[in-house]
């Protein structure tokens, strides 16, 4: 199994990739220290599975998970991160990351979770589970992934026009998913948009607010 380390602090990135290479079926592939890099390199290095953390400078994980998966829908990323709030999960799990694995894990359950998502199956890590109550699935109706990018856009004072460049998609399309995401939330203006990611983690390894 190729993978692919993410994680911008080089003491667990080193640790992590000392451990999974004791494991003879597990070849790490490489060790990146942004989602920028992850991004403009997934090819080159073909990982089957990323151990990608949230917060990073540049581009943080939930936006390369988002635009690793578009290029590359067979990879599989698990999120390694230290927060265990349900929005940072639900979150994650919601652009596509198959699981997610708390940083304080025994070292022996980063290996079960990469076999878990390399048979398909999503894997959280008991902390992480325990953290997702049933209820909070069914307050609002659920953002798809590419609402939760273009909202993550919107939220840091981007145009329409300036979002439809970054993501090479139509302004008119812009429209419509912003439409879209304020009717879902129950939000009518920007800021109201921006107070909302910042509270639910959308924003987090930007550096805005921060």
């Amino acid at each position: 199994m190729r993978v692919l380390i993410v994680d911008d602090h080089p003491m667990v990135a080193e640790g992590i990739q000392s451990i999974l290479e004791s494991y003879d079926d597990i070849a790490v592939v490489g060790s990146l220290t942004d989602g920028e890099e992850a991004v403009s390199r997934v090819a080159e290095l073909a990982p089957d599975v990323i151990l990608m953390d949230l917060n990073m400078p540049r581009l943080g994980g939930l936006g390369a998970t988002e635009i690793i998966l578009e290029r590359s829908p067979s990879t599989r990323i698990l999120i390694l991160s230290m927060h265990d709030s349900p929005e940072y999960i639900s979150t994650a799990l919601s652009h596509g990351a198959m699981g997610y694995v708390l940083k304080d894990v025994p070292t022996e359950e980063i290996k079960d979770a990469i076999d878990a998502v390399m048979r398909g199956e999503r894997y959280l890590c008991t902390g992480a589970e325990g953290s997702l109550k049933p209820k909070d699935s069914g307050l609002r109706e659920a953002l798809t992934g590419r609402e939760q990018t273009i909202l993550l856009e919107l939220a840091q004072g981007k145009s329409n026009k300036e979002v439809a460049l970054a993501l090479d998609i139509s302004v008119r399309t812009v429209e419509t998913h912003r439409k879209n995401i304020k009717r879902k939330l129950g939000i009518s203006s920007t800021a109201g948009l921006t107070r909302y990611a910042l509270q639910h983690g959308v924003l987090q390894g930007t550096g805005v607010g921060l």
